[in-house]
């Protein structure tokens, strides 16, 4: 039963690549998340973004198109009795780059009757890492400091903290985005990936100048690219997100699937039972991501959370 302190939220989560919904049940005093729908569409807001600095018209529509379907599942939403009580919707790295901005806020104005906010990348930072940490204090096995990855379709952020952030970065690399710069032939070059890889390098050496990785205890890896790869390192036969929360990958194994999905073609790929449709063209580049990530900091596995940005704007609302 719904006590005093339970407030039900709707959160969402617009990204370079997917835009994604919440409603769930907060209990402020207790720190704990019920939810009670969760879903996510590939919309790929941020096609293009890297070259253009513009959202593409049609990518806007398909945005649209989710958040009025969105719209309806929030006011659809009050069950028991009880109907929402705040909802906020967060755009990150793609909206951080765009010249038609306004365009794309009175969209979602008109969907969703709420404004987005477009966050900095450092409160992005913030809020995946409350998302991700809050229940892993009390997982034997994962020890703190933790260094939390969010591997974006823009963006990827890297936050340090135990139970708060001490440090975080954000840089402007991720799955969409090296993909349209580098790895466009299918399979992607070796050149293609040494490019890619070099980026890559550089973006962590860059986050490195401010947030101590090295003084991590644990690697926490978030969103897609990290859950399809633990997806695949665990031999799932369909996703499910049960088994790959708080699974532990190890640095082995990232590698080798990271080297796996880059030698596939597209067709090979979209194959694979585990992968989403929309992550088939953008995966070998998140994967790359999460490889080179490990390697430069030399984390022997990866702990793989479901929770994310998502839940940590949820916790926010209440």
């Amino acid at each position: 039963m719904r006590g005093v302190a339970v407030t039900r939220v709707a959160a969402i989560d617009c990204g370079t690549n997917s835009l994604r919904l919440l409603i769930a049940d907060v209990d402020a005093r207790t720190g704990t998340l019920v939810d009670l729908d969760r879903e996510m569409r590939i919309v790929r807001l941020g096609q293009g973004v890297d070259r253009t600095r513009r959202f593409a018209d049609d990518a806007l529509e398909r945005t649209f198109a989710v958040c009025r379907e969105y719209a309806a599942r929030i006011a659809a939403s009050g069950v028991d009795g009880h109907a929402i009580e705040r909802v906020r919707f967060v755009a990150t790295s793609a909206s951080r780059d765009v010249s038609n901005r306004d365009v794309f806020v009175d969209g979602v104005r008109a969907a969703l009757g709420i404004d987005p906010e477009v966050i900095t990348g450092d409160e992005e930072a913030a809020l995946s890492f409350a998302g991700a940490t809050r229940e892993l204090l009390d997982v034997p096995g994962i020890g703190s400091p933790y260094l939390v990855v969010d591997i974006g379709g823009g963006s990827t952020e890297f936050v340090v903290g135990t139970s708060s952030v001490e440090a975080a970065r954000s840089v402007d690399v991720g799955c969409v985005r090296l993909t349209e710069r580098h790895l466009t032939d299918d399979p992607a070059t070796a050149a293609q990936i040494a490019a890619a890889r070099a980026d890559i390098v550089a973006a962590v050496e860059l986050a490195a100048q401010t947030v101590p990785l090295a003084a991590a205890a644990s690697l926490v890896g978030l969103a897609g690219s990290v859950t399809t790869v633990a997806a695949l390192a665990l031999g799932l036969d369909e996703y499910d997100p049960a088994r790959i929360h708080l699974s532990r990958i190890s640095a082995a194994q990232v590698h080798g699937i990271s080297e796996r999905l880059l030698a596939m073609t597209r067709a090979e790929r979209a194959a694979l039972p585990v992968m989403h449709p929309g992550r088939v063209d953008v995966i070998g580049a998140g994967a790359l991501v999460l490889d080179t990530i490990v390697q430069c900091v030399g984390a022997g596995e990866v702990v793989v959370s479901e929770h994310d940005i998502l839940d940590g704007i949820a916790f926010s609302i209440a």
